[in-house]
């Protein structure tokens, strides 16, 4: 089963990262390099999970989670949270706003890799 992801982070690196970790598994990948980005690719395309960065310019991970849970089509979309940041606040405004899971940077990727599967179904 190939599963399609969308990967949303303004670190280049990172994006290269989910990418390497998770197309020899198998997965098709979508980046977008903000929030704002993250709404136009996901115009054309239906993944099976969204990974998000809280902190980018232009539309921040928590808005982006709004945006993306106000669409009837992503309503139920898993969305992981991949961000460096790991205070229990934030946690809850995620979940608050629809995040599913949190992973914090630096990633393992087999562990990336096993939340994805184990989100998606």
């Amino acid at each position: 089963m190939t599963l399609e992801v969308l990967a949303v982070d303004d670190s280049r690196t990172m994006r290269n990262m989910i990418k390497l970790a998770l197309e020899p598994e198998g997965f098709t990948v979508h980046t977008a390099d903000d929030g704002v980005h993250g709404t136009e690719v996901l115009d054309g395309i239906a993944p099976d999970v969204i990974i998000t960065d809280i902190n980018m310019p232009r539309m921040d991970g928590l808005a982006f989670i709004d945006v993306v849970r106000g669409q009837a089509p992503h309503r139920t979309t898993p969305i992981l949270v991949l961000t460096t940041e790991s205070g229990n606040d934030l946690k809850q405004r995620a979940r608050k706003a629809g995040a599913t899971g949190w992973i914090v940077k630096p990633f393992d990727p087999a562990k990336l890799i096993k939340a994805l599967r184990m989100v998606a179904g």
